[in-house]
């Protein structure tokens, strides 16, 4: 059982599904991405490098891209979200739609990449 994997499973039930998805959907995109940690936080990495994090705080769920020039780009599309340039937060009463989790993954996987 890998970092990632093994965080998931301390994550509270409520919580547990929306993270879920977006590992899914990074893995769908990524299936060489391997787990580990970046930041102290259990991501999922690629070439080393941080891809995504998604953590259960108190207050909300959060998305980490590991890039602070991701989401600046998408403000337009976050306006339902509380974001700062390197984190998206959301609820599970306000996920992230999958088209957004999928443009903001890509993103940062052609910046490692390229």
């Amino acid at each position: 059982m890998g970092t990632v994997t093994e965080y998931l499973s301390s994550v509270s039930a409520a919580n547990r599904g929306p993270l879920e998805r977006i590992v899914d959907l990074a893995r769908e995109l990524a299936p060489d991405a391997v787990e580990g940690t970046s930041y102290g936080m259990p991501a999922l990495l690629i070439d080393g490098k941080g891809f995504v994090s998604v953590i259960e705080t108190k207050k909300h769920l959060a998305l980490y891209p590991y890039s602070g020039q991701i989401l600046p780009t998408m403000s337009e599309e976050l306006g339902g979200y509380s974001w700062s340039p390197g984190t998206l937060r959301f609820s599970v009463d306000n996920p992230v739609p999958d088209s957004l989790i999928r443009r903001i993954l890509e993103t940062r996987l052609a910046a490692i990449r390229g």
